[in-house]
């Protein structure tokens, strides 16, 4: 059997050794990003590990388009949706574990690959990442109207407790 000093001095690398394991795969993880550009290549996003819209440009030329928001958005979910394999390639420190696996899996589970129109219900808004939709403003509903405020209280009757009281004399 091995002396307590031993043990105690082997766990310590051990933890040592982990805790650099650990230190590194932050850094890789940190270090990895996607960039997209729409199909006309007027619109170039960046996203960050976490998916994270971190870069946006806009070309001159759309400027003024019509649906500039949507095209941005469907932009960045085709960047989330390369994550999962950005961090494959681009976090070597735990390539093939259980823990790369699990994390490929989660970000192919939460940056899906966008639908090929990027519509919903042949609208002009663009999916959310969870199937959510997003309304261009001129598509919002207007307001409810606001309730008209309730007609005030008639005074109450002379005889009643509420006259009674009305003095402030309350001990009669």
């Amino acid at each position: 059997m091995s002396n307590p000093e031993q043990l105690l001095a082997s766990f310590d690398a051990k933890l040592v050794e982990a805790k650099q394991r650990g230190e590194r795969m932050q850094a890789e993880m940190a270090a990895v990003s996607v960039a997209e550009r729409s199909p006309d290549g007027q619109i170039a996003v960046e996203v960050n590990h976490l998916g994270n819209l971190v870069g946006l440009e806009i070309g001159p030329a759309v400027r003024e388009k019509a649906n500039l928001a949507g095209e941005i958005l469907r932009t960045v979910q085709r960047a989330q949706s390369k994550l999962a394999e950005a961090v494959q390639t681009g976090v070597p420190s735990i390539a093939g574990t259980e823990t790369m696996n699990e994390l490929v899996q989660q970000l192919h589970h939460e940056f899906p690959e966008p639908e090929p129109q990027g519509f919903v219900d042949g609208g002009d808004a663009a999916p959310a990442s969870d199937g959510a939709r997003f309304i261009a403003e001129e598509e919002t509903p207007p307001s409810p109207p606001k309730p008209k405020p309730a007609p005030p209280r008639p005074a109450p009757e002379a005889g009643t407790d509420d006259d009674y009281f009305g003095d402030g004399d309350y001990l009669r």
